[in-house]
This record gives C-alpha cells, structure tokens and sequence, in this order.
C-alpha cells in the first residue's frame, strides 16, 4: 500500500499527509489521533536501510524521548533489509542498526507505547531493528514479511532446497508471509477492515509485556521458545 493512502486510512482526510514528510525514503511527522499527539516514523519504497537512514531514524525516536516525553510512536515499515553497499559496510551499518533498535527499546523503557505496522514490505535486519523491537508489530493482510529467502537459507544452512521446502509447508519458521509470522508471534495481529479503529485498539492495549513467544506457542508456531524462555528465567 502506498503510504499516503495509509495515512488517510488511519487518520482520515488530508490530515494525516499534511502531518508526515517525506524525504527519500524517510517518513517523519507528528500527527493528531483520537485527540492525542503522536508521532509517525518509517520507511518507503522498499528502503534499503544504510547508516544514514538508520540514525535518521534514531535521531527522530530520540528527539521524540527528550522533547516529547511519553508520547506514542508509530513505526510505519516498508524496507526491503540493510543496504548491501561497501560504504556502509565500512561504516558500520551493523552499529548503526543497533542503534536503531537500542534508542526504540529506550523509548519502551521511558513509557512510549511503540507500535509497528508492516505496511508493504519487511525483510531481515531492517524489519527485526524495528518492528521486532517495538511493544508490538501489527501488518496489513498484503504486506510481504521474510528474513531469508529459502535459496539462501539453504546455502547457509547446507541443507538441501527441497528439504527446506517441505519443512516450509509444515513449520512457519521456514516460510515468509504475514500469517506464517502471526503464527510464530512476531506480528500480533493482522490489520482488516477500519484500519483506524485498529490502531486505536493497539495504541490502547495497557499490555507492556513481549507476547510474542507467548502467541507463538498459542498459535503453534513457535512451541518450545515461551517454556525455554521461562525455564532459563526460573534458573535465574
């Protein structure tokens, strides 16, 4: 979905493009919902994202920490991973991307309610520093969601392709797709209908805890992570 019809479908009329800018590939605003502020970060065109946009991205959560304390953040996603580019290689792109995900987990622990809409498109790193890391990460029934595609799994893995696409078929870890990720936990919930009204629900929801092995194992797409994770905390 194109992000300007997005903005209307969430907060209706022009408002909600006369709040966010584009440059690039960045998306950045502050928007008006249900009478309260709230401020929109994100991505388009299947951004690739390098450093630049990595810490521009940062910079926007940080600059909403310090003067906009407790303010709601709305990560909207559309990227197609880290950008493969010598350049940011050599810069760091790695520390970059972490940074990223530390300044999102700061705003979680300063109470920000973060929430991630996967809009198009999210793959590998730049989908697990954002939308990974927020309070929870919520998609649109077209969006396309993967970490690695199977050819590539398969030559890092050294299994075969065929084995890896049967699994696929059977176990969501292996597959890509928006339900495969609502099965395994990583998206709570699939947005239909009145997107709006969706964002309200999610923007309310008091819930601050990681649901996520929780939904996994409840939905029978992530069985053992949610009774490992609890085992090692009871050990602690």
């Amino acid at each position: 979905m194109n992000w300007k019809h997005l903005a209307v479908s969430l907060f209706g009329g022009d408002h909600g493009l006369h709040g966010i800018d584009q440059d690039g590939d960045f998306l950045h605003g502050t928007v008006v919902f249900d009478g309260m502020m709230l401020t929109v970060i994100g991505t388009t065109g299947h951004a690739p994202i390098g450093v630049n946009l990595a810490l521009r991205q940062a910079r926007a959560v940080l600059d909403t920490i310090v003067q906009h304390p407790g303010r709601a953040i709305l990560l909207l996603i559309d990227t197609q991973g880290q950008q493969l580019r010598r350049r940011d290689e050599l810069l760091g792109i790695n520390r970059a991307m972490a940074h990223l995900g530390m300044c999102i987990d700061l705003a979680r622990r300063r109470g920000h309610r973060v929430i991630g809409l996967v809009y198009d498109q999210a793959l590998s790193g730049g989908f697990i520093t954002s939308g990974l890391i927020a309070d929870a990460c919520y998609a649109l029934p077209q969006a396309e969601i993967r970490v690695m595609r199977l050819p590539a799994m398969a030559r890092i893995t050294k299994l075969a392709p065929e084995l890896l696409e049967e699994l696929s078929h059977h176990n969501p870890v292996f597959a890509p797709g928006v339900e495969n990720y609502w099965a395994m936990g990583g998206v709570r919930e699939i947005w239909t209908g009145d997107l709006a009204v969706a964002l309200r629900q999610a923007l309310g929801d008091a819930s601050r805890d990681d649901q996520r092995a929780t939904d996994g194992a409840s939905r029978g797409g992530r069985r053992m992570a949610a009774s490992v994770v609890q085992r090692v905390l009871d050990a602690a």
